[in-house]
């Protein structure tokens, strides 16, 4: 792929180096991008276009100066519009946060410009990122690359979109159940939903703190397992400020290592019934692990019906009450979206302290049941959704109604009560011509085999594919 927009991080570092390009160059190819696509796209929420170019004529210096260059520089990045970075707006997709501009950056924004990143800008959301779908009264809709009439996705869809359009190279989502992992499959690219804990959540709306800080989490999105990876080893890390996290070591995966690792395609009929596509794109990826010497074989596991339910009980429920505290008297600002989704958010019985007491115990045990299970199992193959990417308003918590999300995002959601890691990789397409990706999970913790597996996959896939030029 010839357009400096769609190399990777690796070949970009390489031809900085070699002189082939420079970061002002590219930079300048970036924000030609941007004016191109943002019309027909809407990804991005505040593209700046200034500091971009100062950042990049700063990291030059470093290319041919006596300040050696850092790890990612020069690398253009974008952030999705629900982290802080100081004087950019932070709506996080809504009317209430119009004016919020925050006056420090999130710890992993603070991480990547001390790597050498370039920021472009932030990237949409749907209102307090609580639909599969990027729409919203105050920046709009986001549409799909490959077919602009279909959703880009959500909540990270903005970002998604941008990383597979060629505006970014790369960039931070966010992900409460599904919110990286779909819009990455949704858009073709990859998204990777951490342990909660090992990259730092700090300064990202809505806060991941409180009783239930290991529901959200944010992660890196790229085209690439490579670029994800280079993302990770750069956001990782304790801090002090975030409750869960922890010192956990990185680690280097001796690719040998994997001779014979144990695969289970999880095959649990209570995460619903993919299209034929998504099965069969499914057993390309589980055929291809297998020449890899892979030992993949099916497995059920137990306990899920339950972690869905929970799931949804502190999605629904629980963080929509607090969402109703934060949003009294000023209900006729919020979008369509965000009302359905607070209307379909009401629980059957009140919730009280006995009942969120009892759900957080039960979460406790859930996670514990199938952590034995996977005891000799690191690493599972599942759907990312029931479903590609659906039409403009399609998407729906409505029981019963075609592309409701708590039917077709089931083999998500669990990670996310559980808090395991998972991975979406792009491995086929729909009769429409829409991208079908597929999920690779880990027990907590172990990013960096997750990690490894899926760069294995990937290879074997071939070479990712860019969107049609419109």
């Amino acid at each position: 792929m010839s357009d400096p927009c769609f190399f990777s991080i690796a070949e970009t570092l390489a031809k900085f180096r070699r002189k082939e390009t420079s970061p002002v160059q590219l930079v300048e190819s970036y924000l030609a991008r941007i004016q191109q696509f943002q019309p027909r796209l809407n990804p991005f929420v505040h593209i700046d276009a200034e500091s971009s170019r100062a950042r990049a004529r700063e990291s030059e210096t470093r290319f041919s100066g006596k300040h050696p260059p850092r790890p990612l520089e020069g690398i253009p990045l974008t952030v999705k519009s629900s982290l802080d970075v100081a004087g950019w707006p932070c709506p996080a997709g809504s009317l209430l946060r119009r004016d919020y501009i925050p006056h420090t950056n999130a710890t992993l924004v603070t991480r990547l410009e001390d790597a050498g990143v370039i920021l472009l800008g932030n990237t949409n959301t749907p209102e307090f990122l609580m639909s599969y779908e990027t729409d919203n009264l105050l920046t709009g809709k986001t549409s799909n690359p490959w077919n602009p009439a279909y959703s880009a996705g959500g909540s990270s869809g903005g970002e998604a979109a941008a990383i597979a359009s060629g505006c970014s190279m790369g960039g931070i989502g966010s992900d409460g159940g599904g919110s990286i992992r779909t819009p990455a499959h949704a858009c073709g690219i990859c998204g990777l939903k951490p342990t909660p804990g090992r990259i730092p959540s700090t300064g990202h709306f809505p806060p991941a703190e409180g009783s239930f800080p290991w529901l959200g989490v944010v992660g890196p999105m790229a085209r690439t397992v490579a670029d994800l990876q280079a993302l990770f080893s750069i956001i990782a890390g304790p801090d002090p400020a975030d409750s869960l996290s922890s010192p956990i070591p990185a680690r280097t995966i001796v690719q040998t290592a994997l001779h014979g690792l144990r695969i289970g395609i999880l095959e649990n009929p209570e995460l619903g019934r993919p299209t034929p596509e998504t099965l069969s794109t499914l057993r390309r990826a589980a055929q291809l692990l297998c020449e890899l010497n892979f030992r993949v074989e099916p497995l059920k596991l137990n306990d899920l019906e339950q972690a869905l339910e929970l799931w949804w009980f502190f999605f629904g429920p629980v963080v929509a009450d607090l969402f109703r505290r934060y949003a009294q008297g000023q209900e006729s600002q919020l979008s369509p979206m965000f009302r359905h989704y607070l209307e379909t958010a009401i629980p059957a019985n009140p919730i009280t302290l006995e009942s969120f007491q009892k759900a957080c115990t039960d979460r406790d045990q859930v996670r514990a049941a199938i952590l034995r299970q996977l005891r000799d199992v690191p690493i599972l193959l599942s759907a990312v959704s029931t479903e590609p990417a659906f039409p403009h308003g399609a998407g729906n918590y409505t029981p019963g109604q075609p592309h409701n999300y708590r039917d077709t995002m089931r083999f998500c959601q669990w990670l996310n009560l559980a808090g395991f890691p998972g991975l979406s990789l792009p491995m086929g397409r729909s009769p429409e011509g829409l991208p079908i990706g597929i999920q690779l999970i880990a027990r907590p913790h172990e990013e960096e085999l997750l990690l490894a597996v899926a760069a294995q996959l990937e290879q074997a896939r071939g070479p990712w594919q860019s969107p049609p030029t419109p």
